[in-house]
């Protein structure tokens, strides 16, 4: 199936999406349409170019960019903009982002046309340790050896889940880094590899505040464990635009 994956870039409007979605299709100077100054309807051109090539899904990542600073009007624009290209294309579309992308949806037109939403939580040591192991286990099969490495099991597990907080990016970071070792070294992946994956990477920015240890390093008894207590949001109403996002927050488990 033709699936067509474009994202948004931050500050960017609507008219920088939609020549992004075009150059992702390679039409030919969708680059040069805005610097030559060139009037025309970026979507019904884009319209035409999904219906030319085919395109039966549109995948649009880091939708929450398009509409972070937004007012009301804006955002139906959007949404109005985005109604007329899957109607006219008929192409399904599929909004990724963070948590207050979702705001789209209070839009009348797409309220009822976003059937399905669908949230990723993170991960979670203290309520649900089986779900975390099960999906190591996962990741570990899709790796390129005749055995797959036991990434849950419980040293290994707790490390893993020290070093991410329970955040699937952090994790498969961590891990392409850590194979990406072993490969190179025509080697197993073993702790050794995760040890010095750990060294590259301060996903959190607070490594040296909390002096933290490389928790490969560690027995499981001296591990110490943060988890999210408060997901990062966006408040469309804040007087000062630098309060508009929140970072997310973590607490260490006792």
């Amino acid at each position: 199936m033709p699936v067509l994956i474009s994202r948004i870039s931050r500050g960017k409007g609507l008219d920088a999406t939609l020549i992004q979605m075009l150059a992702d299709l390679e039409l030919f100077g969708s680059s040069q349409i805005k610097k030559r100054g060139y009037k025309t309807d970026l979507t019904k051109k884009l319209v035409e170019s999904l219906i030319k090539a085919q395109v039966e899904l549109l995948i649009i990542n880091e939708f929450q960019e398009l509409i972070e600073f937004k007012s009301v009007q804006e955002r139906q624009q959007i949404a109005n903009g985005l109604k007329f290209i899957s109607e006219e294309a008929k192409v399904p579309i599929v909004l990724v982002g963070m948590p207050w992308a979702a705001k789209i949806a209070e839009e009348p037109q797409w309220a009822s046309r976003l059937v399905r939403k669908r949230k990723l939580e993170y991960f979670s040591l203290k309520n649900d340790s089986k779900y975390f192991r099960q999906y190591l286990m996962g990741l570990a099969k899709k790796m390129p050896f005749d055995a797959p490495p036991k990434l849950e099991s419980r040293h290994t597990a707790t490390a893993l889940f020290a070093a991410c907080r329970g955040e699937n990016r952090a994790l498969k970071h961590l891990l392409l880094e850590a194979l990406k070792l072993a490969l190179s070294c025509d080697e197993y992946l073993e702790n050794k590899h995760l040890i010095t994956a750990y060294k590259k990477f301060d996903f959190f920015n607070d490594k040296e505040k909390l002096k933290l240890k490389n928790p490969f390093k560690q027995d499981i008894k001296d591990i110490e464990i943060y988890e999210v207590i408060k997901n990062s949001s966006y408040n469309p109403n804040a007087l000062d635009p630098e309060d508009m996002l929140t970072g997310r927050k973590f607490a260490i488990e006792k």
